[in-house]
């Protein structure tokens, strides 16, 4: 088949990548022109641009992601590494308090993968470019969808290409990976197709983020081979390892606390991080190399193309942020961005000539492996803002009008529950870690009964995480002016 896929993002350069090795034809479109960069660094120096602010933000390769890269990509796994990436084990997760560190027989499968999202993008770039099957047009914009005959039933118009500013070009299947700033909405207006059914909810979280080098690797505060995030009372704050001796450090209020929008200053940045102790040594052992890179206006999305059993568009397929967009605290997009890569490629063979059944089946893939996602981090999302705003209104917090999600029973727990429990117990751990690194549906694990025993055992036993030292109000006030 001939694919054309819209965005020349991760999303897009993996989905190329493996249609390609599947036999496929591909041309990738990508507005943008994005020059060609000799060396990683090279690559993160020149990163930030405002149509993908994502990329200069805090980034992990979960668990799912890495397994997904080792057994489909396994030679762009290979220049990850090659390229600084950095193997986070079990064991680099764990607290330091727990106890229980024995390597058990299928710990491996917990490793995830630590690398700027820059890196991530220059090495599948480089593959994208060499791979035979693949054509990568940077500063072309597309304009819309091109129609033609072959819908039937309820299905809307059949989409055989996409025009640009250059010309038509003509496909049997056309790929959305654009992103969060997809223009497909207008694009489907256009040819009289139905709007794309959509479900959000509230992220509410802004971020700030700023890239370090470690100038030694003695009196480190913590192992930087790992990530460690704090969600405060009133802000979250994360340092993130990365490749080649890099740091990112995030910092994330609530986007409606006005306090912190000066946080974008370096200096101000840094005094805000003071604040909080557990990363106050960081600033000790490591040299800023970026200013600080802001990204707000985030919400978590869910967007389908069937509606009521049937295509929107035939021949048009979407991946990546196109699809689901959550809170990157979680760090879940480039998981899911994998995951309907494989998927797609997979319904295209499996469908080959019937474009209403690939539509419908991809649809279905969603479901499965997309949507438990989006559903768990709007729950996830809820409970933090309910308690943050009630923080910041100085009152205790208040149940939600509406549940997020199911109502809590004696047969399941919720994530804030696992959280709580994980670092008591290594069983708990690794169910935290299969959730958090996409290994099983969320659901799956909070109503697993071994886990609900286990976590209200140790609920019983400890009454959770021991509270974390907050800043001095005093203190932070004064950093935030």
């Amino acid at each position: 088949m001939d694919i054309t896929i819209v965005g020349g993002g991760a999303a897009a350069l993996m989905t190329a990548l493996l249609a390609a090795r599947d036999g496929h034809r591909v041309t990738v479109l990508e507005r943008d022109t994005l020059p060609r960069q000799a060396t990683g660094e090279d690559a993160a120096a020149s990163a930030f641009r405002g149509s993908a602010p994502q990329v200069v933000q805090p980034h992990v390769l979960l668990s799912l992601f890495r397994l997904l890269m080792r057994e489909h990509l396994p030679d762009v796994y290979r220049d990850l590494l090659a390229a600084g990436a950095v193997e986070s084990d079990l064991a680099a997760q764990m607290p330091p308090a727990l106890t229980e560190r024995a390597v058990g027989p299928d710990d491996d499968r917990f490793t995830m993968l630590l690398t700027r999202r820059s890196t991530v993008d220059w090495v599948l770039g480089r593959a994208a470019r060499a791979e035979p099957g693949v054509t990568l047009r940077t500063g072309a914009t597309v304009r819309g969808l091109l129609t033609g005959p072959g819908a039937r039933g309820p299905a809307g118009p059949r989409v055989v290409g996409v025009g640009t500013d250059v010309g038509d070009l003509r496909s049997d299947v056309v790929v959305d990976a654009s992103g969060r700033r997809t223009r497909i909405d207008r694009w489907l207006a256009a040819i009289g197709a139905r709007a794309r059914p959509a479900r959000s909810a509230e992220c509410g979280v802004a971020y700030f983020s700023r890239h370090y080098r470690l100038r030694t690797r003695s009196g480190l505060p913590a192992r930087p081979d790992n990530r460690t995030i704090l969600a405060l009372d009133e802000f979250t704050v994360g340092v993130w390892g990365a490749d080649n001796d890099t740091m990112v450090v995030g910092i994330c209020p609530l986007t409606e606390d006005t306090r912190f929008r000066r946080v974008r200053d370096p200096r101000v940045f840094t005094e805000v991080l003071r604040t909080v102790a557990p990363f106050r040594g960081w600033l000790d052992v490591m040299d800023p190399i970026s200013d600080v890179f802001p990204m707000a206006g985030l919400h978590n999305t869910m967007h389908r193309l069937v509606a009521d059993g049937a295509p929107l568009a035939p021949g048009l397929h979407a991946v990546g942020d196109s699809v689901c967009t959550t809170n990157p605290t979680l760090a879940r997009g480039l998981g899911v961005g994998l995951r309907g890569a494989l998927d797609l490629v997979e319904v295209l063979a499996e469908h080959p000539s019937d474009p209403v059944a690939r539509a419908l089946a991809a649809d279905r893939a969603v479901t499965e492996h997309v949507e438990p996602y989006y559903l768990d981090q709007a729950r996830i999302d809820a409970e933090r803002l309910r308690r943050v705003r009630a923080n910041l209104a100085g009152r205790p917090p208040r149940s939600p009008a509406a549940p997020a999600g199911p109502a809590p029973s004696v047969d399941r727990v919720g994530f804030g529950e696992l959280a709580a429990t994980a670092p008591h117990d290594a069983s708990l751990f690794r169910s935290l870690t299969t959730v958090k690194g996409m290994l099983a549906r969320p659901d799956d694990v909070y109503t697993d009964p071994a886990v609900v025993r286990r976590v209200r055992a140790v609920l019983d036993t400890h009454g959770g995480t021991p509270g974390i030292a907050q800043p001095d109000p005093t203190a932070l006030h004064r950093a935030l002016r």
